[in-house]
């Protein structure tokens, strides 16, 4: 253990020479970073980014949801995030009377916020490496499983301690490094979080699904919330008596504005990326999954589409959805066109040939041929489990069955009904007989379609449900219980390969992989080129939206205030978002991005089309995230919602 850990802070504590601005660092060790950070242009110093002893920049930044950012911009508790962040809770509030989708929502002052259950924020309030603790009482001999049920104890106690003083506090431990390193993060969850505002989503979601994951980019992607608190400023259950919550810190923010080569630094809290695994997953990725899982929300997509341009009220109702489905639908066909593009499988396997040629006589050797001969095993399960989750677990009808919360508010049948028949026919079609349940069979043969079954499932509730009860054991037993089987086998061996990785590459610096946590991803403002001939430049502005208007059409037609605003003049050159080299995945969504001061300059809300293989191999040429200018913020608010009483509580360095 003791030799695994050196070679883990060798892994940090190197700075590598090279200049790509890749990299998900944990704020606690930042300051191992901030050298590289500081020559880039970074002003501040470590203690500034992460402390225990005094308010940081960590402080101003939350978990927003169950897979957001976020970021305090008022010592009112006032909270910026991305509009696609609060889209859920807006739609919600929507009715046909109160339309907030499609005409934004601007609470004029505090009794006009609104609540929204369930809705929490989580601040971290320290995090440390408790590798040693996790692995206590450890022995060589141990079998796997007895090693597993101590750290799991081990992880047990350490998450009571964490949390005993209550007070909404939260605790996890995870394994970073493929379980070479543990962390424990400590957090302060908030219960009580209003809505206050939120732009029309002809601004918020200025583009829709054409523009998504692309540049470049005019989408005004953002809404406002305030977190609540007790009078003793903890976590307390909505209540009337609840107050503004006053945090320990919030940013400043800059309106100078962003150029080519100025720092840029992302602080939130990135979901998953799988940057150091085997060729054959992301052959299996390029190859399968992305193209099977893009077919079927396209059709998926279809169904709903027709159903919302019919209706306003099925629009309300199923925009979240929509988006939801459609948001990973388009990020997949640019993760599957960038990996083939940049050769990532030949150039993994390439890697992978030097690794098995230095391992000879290691441990490690042979290491290689062991993934690659359990992911030929798991890939024909994993298919079907992907293709299970796809299809039949994306029939609403069966989601009720199952138990899982839902609001019939948000259902409409028709669209429900057109998808079982389309998702059960693609799944029957796709699949060999042997992936299906024995009653999933005896209905194909009793009713002879799936629209006859469709009609008996949906009149019947005794129908769904039993069809529920089968799937859902089928899925327990059959599918997950094997795929979790083999994921375990192969993340054990996984555990070694890194350890490997780490010693063969002992000058390359090593970041461990997302997991929703916060990280600090730092870069600089940069255009692209997405292909021959053709350079994109970083910043696009209110002209860019005017050229793209158009009542016609219902991602392009902006609220005609915006169109009077443009034509009295002055406005022309707003800038609306910029592109920059940070490193950032889902759950980046709604991070700050700050200067080289710390000031906040920026909501990250995206990355580009041709760089979202990031999630697998990082390409400094190519792979770019997309923020929201803070003065397009500034500038809605002010411009559209006449919410000037907001801007009163934020501070301002120019």
């Amino acid at each position: 253990m003791k030799r695994v850990l050196t070679i883990l802070a060798a892994a940090f504590l190197f700075i590598s020479p090279v200049k790509a601005d890749e990299g998900m660092w944990l704020p606690a060790l930042i300051s191992q970073r901030i050298g590289d950070m500081q020559a880039k242009g970074f002003k501040l110093s470590a203690e500034d980014i992460y402390s225990v002893n005094q308010a940081s920049l960590k402080d101003a930044v939350v978990l927003f949801g169950r897979g957001c950012t976020g970021e305090l911009v008022s010592d009112q508790g006032l909270l910026f995030t991305n509009h696609h962040c609060g889209y859920d809770y807006i739609q919600k509030h929507s009715s046909v009377e109160h339309d907030y989708l499609k005409d934004g929502f601007w609470a004029l002052n505090r009794a006009q916020e609104l609540p929204n259950p369930g809705l929490t924020v989580k601040f971290l309030e320290r995090m440390e490496d408790v590798t040693a603790a996790v692995n206590k009482g450890i022995k060589p001999k141990m079998t796997e499983e007895k090693q597993q049920a101590l750290r799991k104890k081990n992880i047990g106690k350490l998450i009571d301690a964490a949390v005993k003083e209550g007070n909404g506090l939260k605790a996890s431990v995870e394994p970073l490094f493929y379980g070479n390193q543990y962390f424990l993060f400590v957090f302060r969850e908030y219960r009580d979080v209003r809505l206050v505002g939120a732009p029309p989503s002809s601004i918020g979601k200025f583009g829709g699904e054409t523009d998504n994951w692309m540049w470049p980019r005019h989408t005004g992607d953002f809404s406002i919330f305030r977190i609540y608190a007790g009078a003793d400023n903890m976590p307390a259950d909505y209540s009337e008596t609840n107050v503004p919550y006053t945090p320990k810190k919030s940013f400043t923010i800059s309106r100078k504005g962003v150029k080519e080569g100025d720092f840029t630094f992302v602080y939130g809290c990135p979901g998953s990326t799988q940057e150091y695994v085997h060729s054959e997953l992301v052959k299996y990725i390029q190859d399968v999954s992305d193209p099977e899982k893009i077919a079927l929300r396209t059709i998926r997509l279809n169904i709903m589409k027709k159903y919302m341009d019919q209706s306003q009220a099925v629009r309300i109702q199923y925009s979240s959805k929509y988006a939801s489905v459609a948001n990973a639908w388009k990020k997949w066909q640019g993760e599957e066109k960038g990996l083939r593009k940049n050769k990532v499988v030949p150039t993994k396997q390439a890697y992978e040939k030097r690794f098995e040629e230095w391992a000879v006589g290691t441990r490690y050797e042979g290491i290689t041929d062991r993934l690659a001969n359990l992911y030929a095993a798991r890939n024909p399960i994993y298919r079907a489990y992907e293709y299970y989750r796809e299809t039949v677990l994306a029939i609403e009808k069966i989601q009720m069955s199952d138990g899982e919360e839902h609001s019939l508010k948000d259902y409409y049948q028709p669209i429900d009904e057109e998808t079982f028949v389309a998702m059960m026919t693609a799944f029957d079609k796709a699949l060999d007989d042997s992936y299906k349940p024995a009653y999933f069979l005896e209905k194909r043969a009793q009713y002879g379609s799936m629209e006859a079954w469709k009609d008996a499932v949906f009149s019947d509730s005794k129908e769904a449900e039993d069809l529920t009860a089968a799937l859902a054991e089928f899925y327990a037993a059959k599918l997950f219980a094997q795929v979790s089987a083999f994921n375990w086998s192969i993340n054990k061996v996984y555990k070694d390969y890194m350890q490997g990785q780490m010693e063969f590459e002992n000058e390359r610096t090593f970041y461990p992989d997302a997991n929703l946590t916060l990280r600090v991803a730092y870069g600089h403002v940069e255009g692209y080129r997405p292909a021959d001939a053709i350079y994109y430049t970083p910043v696009s502005t209110l002209r860019g939206i005017i050229e793209k208007d158009n009542p016609d059409i219902f991602d392009y037609n902006i609220p005609q205030v915006l169109r009077d605003i443009y034509a009295e003049g002055g406005h022309e050159d707003q800038p609306v978002c910029f592109l920059a080299t940070n490193h950032t995945t889902g759950g980046n969504s709604g991070s700050p991005v700050l200067n080289a001061e710390g000031q906040l300059i920026g909501i990250n809300f995206d990355r580009v089309w041709e760089g979202t293989m990031s999630d697998l191999v990082f390409d400094p040429e190519i792979c770019r995230n997309i923020s929201l200018d803070v003065r397009y913020i500034l500038f809605i608010i002010k411009e559209i919602g006449h919410a000037d009483y907001l801007l009163d509580e934020m501070s301002f360095a120019d």
